[in-house]
């Protein structure tokens, strides 16, 4: 642990022998980890008004209201505006003045073996805080996956995560990047993976969540972060539990025609699949953080850019450390069983197929490909055309090295892999590069170039530096 970080029990007494702080402790599902802390160090007279544990279903709905999930955001919500309110109803008139309130709450399942198999432990942790007497509440709201074995350690790292997020949010919520990172103090990214994070209310009324998702995958709390098309944070689960999925990848820098032809060529063909059953899949964008950098660093406003791109389709964006599609696959086959669709280039296609790539594992690109089509993962393939010679590559005249041959032929047979038809031949001649120039030059012609609602977003909001032209005789 780095010298300079306070221990979770350092943390706690700070808090305990700060005069303002005071509130409640509201937890459901793995003991109540966080407020142990405050009473193990001491003096938490000055800082806990109350703890609770709801542990019976029909306990806890009598308190919070009903809940089809117990381990939910509803449920999370419904403690912590519940005990808010009883604070500020029974304490505000005699303390108010010269207090800062506010309500910690977590409800959380530790890993747990059903009939439905192996269960991961996971749970959802807030805080609902004021920053100075009687000010408006801001919150913070987290999700966990608890990666521990024992459930004696995940409760043990509960607690040390809930003690993080409460004294991260009293005493660097002017610095949310640096929150971001505290959360994690005295763990690994081996026991604990926050993969969501909402920031709202008055302290953080400057603060994008979708760079706050970005965040926890720059700084390793997760491996991949989402959120939807209004940009509102979620957990994989909440948009892909038991759907199928069509996902693209890319820098979408911005997105073009192209890629765009290619991603509904290939929801045609997905929605075909017999495994499919008539199920509406989810579509998708991602991107990983080597396709963000702008040169040696992520430029966070060019990022943002891009999203409100996709955002004009009205579709959900992911971002994520993988560089590799078998690891992109492993991560969504956790979120679901059903089929999962990948469109793909030709040219990053035949990465795919690159053994260079995968020195680094044992079973070399045999494992890898193994990895990526065992759980019914399957690769529309886009054409492409070579500008200079006119040449059409396709997967079936694709030239892959002769000791690949065999291997790729099952592949093709066996319909891992599938050549993405009814494309738009025109598309093909539309290629990327000097798409940036036209933008900054506020060029019209991109409107041939990107989707229309992309156009708008581009020169409505100005992105990517767009800049309109000034008309002849303007100012």
């Amino acid at each position: 642990m780095n010298k300079d970080k306070l221990t979770p029990g350092q943390k706690a007494l700070q808090i305990n022998l700060d005069a303002r702080k005071y509130g409640t402790f509201a937890e459901i599902g793995a003991g109540q980890e966080v407020a142990r802390w405050f009473f193990h160090v001491g003096k938490a007279s000055g800082t806990v008004a109350k703890t609770i544990s709801a542990y019976d279903m029909a306990v806890s709905d009598a308190i919070y209201g009903p809940s089809d999930r117990y381990v939910s955001r509803k449920r999370l919500q419904a403690m912590l505006d519940l005990e808010y309110g009883l604070l500020l109803e029974r304490l505000d008139k005699s303390l108010g003045d010269r207090r800062t309130f506010f309500a910690f709450a977590n409800t959380i399942t530790t890993k747990a073996v059903s009939k439905a198999g192996q269960e991961e432990g996971h749970g959802w942790l807030g805080i609902k805080f004021q920053t100075t007497p009687r000010s408006a509440p801001s919150t913070i709201i987290i999700h966990v996956r608890m990666l521990d074995w024992e459930t004696l350690r995940q409760q043990e790292s509960i607690g040390i995560i809930g003690v993080n997020l409460i004294h991260a949010a009293f005493y660097q919520h002017i610095e949310p990047e640096r929150l971001v990172g505290a959360l994690m103090d005295g763990l690994t990214s081996q026991r604990v993976e926050v993969d969501l994070i909402k920031f709202s209310g008055p302290a953080f009324c400057g603060v994008d969540n979708r760079l706050m998702a970005l965040q926890l995958v720059e700084q390793w709390l997760t491996e991949a972060a989402m959120f939807t098309a209004d940009g509102e944070s979620v957990i994989p689960s909440e948009l892909l539990y038991k759907k199928p999925v069509l996902l693209e990848r890319g820098s979408f820098r911005p997105l073009t025609n192209p890629m765009l032809d290619m991603m509904e060529r290939a929801h045609e063909q997905f929605i075909r699949e017999p495994a499919l059953q008539g199920e509406v899949p989810v579509t998708m964008f991602e991107m990983t953080l080597r396709q963000l950098q702008v040169g040696d660093a992520i430029d966070h406003r060019d990022f943002l850019d891009r999203v409100d791109t996709l955002g004009a389709l009205g579709k959900p964006v992911l971002i994520s450390n993988f560089l590799r599609y078998h690891r992109l696959v492993g991560y969504l086959s956790r979120q679901t069983q059903k089929p999962i669709g990948l469109p793909i280039g030709l040219v990053r296609f035949r990465d795919v197929l690159d053994e260079r790539f995968y020195t680094d594992l044992a079973g070399g690109l045999m494992e890898s490909l193994g990895q990526l089509f065992k759980n019914g993962a399957k690769l529309y393939v886009y054409p492409s055309l070579d500008k200079k010679t006119g040449k059409l590559t396709t997967v079936e005249n694709l030239e892959v090295a002769p000791h690949l041959r065999h291997l790729y032929a099952h592949l093709v047979e066996n319909k891992f892999i599938e050549n993405i038809t009814g494309y738009n031949p025109e598309a093909l001649r539309i290629y990327s590069g000097d798409l940036m120039a036209k933008i900054k030059a506020g060029d019209e012609s991109l409107a041939q170039v990107v989707p229309a609602p992309i156009f708008e977003a581009i020169k409505t909001k100005q992105l990517f530096g767009w800049r309109s032209r000034v008309p002849v005789g303007g100012p």
